[in-house]
């Protein structure tokens, strides 16, 4: 049984972190409610975490975790370790990567990390960019 439900989680979050975070985080799991085949919420005691799951033919995949604090981890490499149709993961991390102007390739991103919101996030453009990177990688993985 999940610790977290997205009130405590919301309310988490605008207590460890600025407003312009927990309002991106507001926008995140709006989106994630309406896109994700699932949304799964942490059992830790530090802090939340929100898990988006999509859907594909190997099953339901992460997308991508935030947690209370105002982190985002990208599953990047997790996905490249599935057998998912390429332009599927090229496509998507294309897209992150015109976003948030760094490389996502397996050099330069070996490891799945969590990294402030804050500093990924420097427009609301980035976040409906971020936002539609996900959609349109649902979208695929469906197909």
């Amino acid at each position: 049984m999940p610790k977290w439900t997205k009130n405590k989680f919301i309310d988490d979050m605008r207590d460890k972190c600025s407003r312009e975070v927990a309002k991106i985080g507001v926008q995140v799991i709006t989106f994630s409610e309406k896109h994700a085949e699932e949304i799964t919420w942490g059992r830790g005691d530090d802090h939340g975490t929100l898990t988006f799951r999509a859907s594909s033919d190997v099953g339901l995949l992460p997308i991508f975790h935030m947690t209370s604090e105002g982190q985002l981890n990208l599953q990047i490499n997790f996905l490249r370790s599935k057998e998912l149709p390429k332009q599927v993961l090229r496509d998507m991390i294309v897209k992150l990567e015109a976003n948030f102007l760094r490389e996502y390739d397996a050099y330069f991103y070996p490891v799945d990390t969590y990294e402030p919101m804050d500093m990924m996030f420097n427009t609301q453009t980035q976040v409906i960019k971020f936002l539609s990177t996900v959609e349109g990688c649902v979208y695929r993985l469906k197909q």
